[in-house]
């Protein structure tokens, strides 16, 4: 069987990326060139700025990314894309270009979930073993997704309200921390104890869904109520405390689904898989609980927005022969196992 060699291009959010990848489990090259900077000094990702860079850099990511791979558009079999979900104009700028490269070379043009590439981001360390559970977390999505087979997503539980990373961004931004909040209150955290009676939202319910609205206002409360009183908080108590609560629900939660479907593999995705607090206390969990089922995290590179994730995710589509036509269109609000 002939090697297959897949272009993949990212450009959803504030990551412009492109990727070649071999077979969807080897990385020939990852090029990723990020926006943090020019975001900022907002506290957050300003679309239309996200687009203006994804249009200065597109050409230059995707030059990088064949000649990283020692490759030309002669040696690609497929070019891959994010459909979906993510900031619209930005999504648009990937899939132009992608567009443009199919047309030109002849090529088949494959649309990907987002949040499936981050699921698949683990591929590239080791083999998805089915069926699996993936807790994806990211700062517009928290979901547990059950897959009982190759490239089938059943959404058993996902946020009420905010996600996660979103959470950590505001709650961020209370604390006067650097963007993005998630990283820096990672770090805080650790250097804190978990002295403050933060909520638990829906943790005692009989679901797998999410809420963390109730937390970041508790948080705002706190902090507000302890000003007017002269009071003083911690930050680094407040972080940990902040933490603790979001992963304790976390756990919680997967521990639930994991007893409830029968699964091979757990996988921990999505931009907030990077947290070490989480790592290390799902780690722990489940080799308590669960010690016959191996938990799947990828390497830091490739928790945050990248093309290899979506190449990886693009081969199963490859095989299944799931191409797009050429009036491809962005999908911002795409959920998983939705009908592309």
């Amino acid at each position: 069987m002939n090697d297959v060699l897949i272009l993949a291009i990212e450009s959803s959010c504030d990551e412009t990326s492109a990727a070649v990848i071999k077979n969807g489990c080897e990385q020939l090259s990852n090029v990723v060139a990020s926006q943090v900077k020019s975001h900022m000094r907002f506290g957050g990702v300003v679309p239309e700025i996200a687009s203006r860079h994804h249009v200065e850099q597109i050409t230059q990511v995707i030059d990088e990314a064949l000649v990283d791979a020692n490759v030309t558009m002669h040696d690609i079999d497929a070019v891959a894309v994010t459909e979906g979900p993510g900031l619209v104009g930005a999504l648009l700028i990937g899939i132009t270009a992608a567009k443009a490269l199919a047309f030109a070379h002849n090529k088949p043009l494959i649309p990907v979930n987002h949040m499936a590439g981050h699921i698949y981001a683990s591929q590239l360390q080791e083999p998805l073993q089915f069926p699996l559970m993936a807790l994806l977390v990211s700062g517009g999505h928290t979901e547990l997704v059950y897959m009982p087979e190759d490239n089938v997503f059943n959404i058993i539980g996902e946020t009420r309200d905010d996600a996660v990373g979103e959470a950590y961004d505001k709650v961020g931004r209370i604390l006067n921390l650097s963007y993005p909040g998630g990283k820096a209150i990672d770090e805080l955290a650790h250097k804190g104890q978990d002295t403050m009676n933060l909520p638990r939202a829906m943790i005692k319910e009989d679901n797998f869904d999410f809420s963390f609205s109730g937390l970041k206002s508790a948080v705002i409360n706190a902090v507000h109520n302890a000003k007017q009183k002269g009071d003083t908080i911690e930050p680094e108590n407040l972080a940990a405390s902040f933490q603790a609560s979001v992963i304790d629900t976390l756990v919680h939660k997967t521990v639930k689904a994991i007893q409830t479907y029968p699964v091979k593999q757990f996988v921990l995705a999505g931009g907030v898989a990077a947290n070490k607090g989480l790592r290390h206390t799902l780690q722990k969990t489940l080799n308590e609980q669960f010690p016959n089922i191996p938990l799947t995290i990828p390497p830091f590179q490739l928790c945050g927005d990248n093309a290899a994730m979506i190449g990886a995710a693009a081969y199963s589509v490859y095989q299944r022969g799931h191409f797009a036509q050429l009036d491809l269109n962005a999908s911002p609000g795409l959920s998983l196992g939705e009908d592309e």
